[in-house]
């Protein structure tokens, strides 16, 4: 018989602490982040966001953010507006348990029956996925919305998202044409690219190549690849329509991510055509005031403002209710990414609206004519204020001007507005903040 070998008690213990570490690193390893081959987060288990809210952006060096409050509070108003803005529009598809939309019908203009647009669906895509980290729930309504948003493909191209929904009874089904809207794509094609920085790629859902495949569709369906342009959906194939597009959908940021994410480098072509654009817009059509309208057509050689009943209202080639958000798309690339083509003109529309309304908010009105002579509505409405709040964080010569708007805007209630504007106002606050970050683009 062998006989048995005694082992020093310290020797035991040291072996037993090594073996609980061993297997504390294994457990530790499953929740752990590694570049793939293809460059996404990989994340085997686990759901903590990695760029968990607040974030605090370093932005384009002189730019400003209110600083008559603290950093903490403008943390904490963003976050009492996002659950605000949740309880009130995140719904969950009542007939397919998992599937999540944001819900867009509270004006009385809507059918009783119409429920979501893509516009909306890219926009809940991307405040989810930037405000993880004080949403402990962020990723399962993310996931749900993705799951929603392939459940409703266009037509054209299932890479898309069928532009609208209504509840038939039975079920949410796509309505008025199965085809697709180019800012809906963009956003959601944009908050996948922010998932997989945010959640890595390795769980059930591989974001980064859900992003890719949208980004692709978007280059294939909704840019005119001769003019390089932004068509404003996949319907848009020939004839005017073909070389008409929308300066709201001027997400330079976006464009740029998308390059980096796909190694695509026609999107350099169109982030230039539309700089292009936008500066000839600017020159010859709102020289005094910097604003873009609703929508652009391609008329004997030449981009201009769309004619009045173009595709949506009177007022489509108008400062109107699309071309509200130019401020905020436009001055978010130069925050973010530092490019300053369109600087000059976002300069003037500051200036020319703190001029127009004597630096009083209130007398921001829903829309103008493009020379800035006249407003088009007598009313306000924080669809068009709170975008501004983004161009006016250029430089220190708006600080005033910011934080009055950032007190205007932040002080409606999330009750007393609809849909556009509540969305386009937690947006602006989340970028004005500090809290908008990027997956790939830097400050040049």
């Amino acid at each position: 018989m062998r006989k048995e070998e005694k082992w020093p008690i310290g020797f035991r213990y040291l072996s037993a602490l090594l073996l609980v570490l061993i297997l504390l690193t294994l457990n530790i390893s499953s929740i752990s982040v590694a570049a793939s081959a293809d460059g996404s987060a990989v994340k085997v288990k686990g759901e903590a966001p990695f760029k968990a809210f607040p974030q605090h952006t370093t932005y384009k060096k002189g730019s400003i953010k209110p600083n008559h409050v603290t950093q903490t509070q403008m943390d904490k108003t963003v976050k009492r507006l996002y659950d605000e803005w949740k309880a009130k529009y995140v719904k969950e598809n009542p007939y397919v348990k998992g599937q999540y939309y944001v819900w867009y019908a509270d004006g009385d203009w809507f059918k009783e029956n119409e429920v979501t647009v893509s516009e909306a669906h890219g926009y809940g895509m991307l405040i989810t996925a930037l405000m993880a980290g004080h949403d402990a729930d962020a990723k399962k309504y993310f996931d749900g919305m993705y799951r929603y948003f392939r459940a409703h493909p266009s037509s054209n191209n299932p890479d898309l998202m069928a532009w609208q929904q209504a509840d038939n009874g039975k079920a949410l089904v796509d309505v008025n044409g199965v085809d697709s809207a180019t800012d809906g794509d963009m956003d959601i094609a944009y908050a996948l690219l922010l998932a997989n920085k945010q959640w890595g790629s390795g769980g059930a859902i591989n974001y980064l190549t859900q992003a890719r495949k949208v980004i692709n569709a978007i280059m294939k369906s909704e840019v005119n690849q001769t003019e390089w342009i932004l068509k404003n959906g996949d319907w848009a194939t020939s004839g005017d329509r073909a070389l008409a597009t929308r300066p709201s959908d001027f997400m330079l940021q976006h464009m740029k991510d998308f390059q980096v994410a796909t190694g695509d480098t026609r999107w350099s072509k169109v982030i230039n055509k539309t700089y292009s654009i936008m500066k000839s817009l600017y020159n010859n059509n709102s020289p005094n005031a910097g604003l873009l309208p609703d929508f652009v057509v391609k008329i004997k050689g030449s981009f201009v403002p769309a004619p009045p009943e173009y595709l949506e209202s009177e007022f489509d080639g108008d400062y109107n209710y699309n071309s509200s958000r130019t401020p905020w798309r436009i001055g978010t690339d130069y925050l973010l990414t530092g490019d300053d083509r369109a600087k000059a003109q976002l300069t003037t529309l500051n200036k020319w609206i703190r001029k127009k309304t004597n630096n009083d908010p209130h007398k921001i009105m829903a829309g103008y004519k493009l020379n800035g002579s006249a407003p088009i509505a007598d009313y306000e409405d924080i669809s068009f204020s709170a975008p501004l709040m983004v161009s006016a964080m250029l430089d220190s010569s708006n600080q005033a001007w910011l934080n009055k708007l950032w007190d205007y805007n932040t002080a409606v209630k999330t009750a007393d507005e609809l849909y556009f504007g509540n969305n386009l106002r937690l947006l602006s606050v989340i970028v004005v903040s500090g809290n908008w970050w990027t997956p790939y683009s830097k400050l040049r």
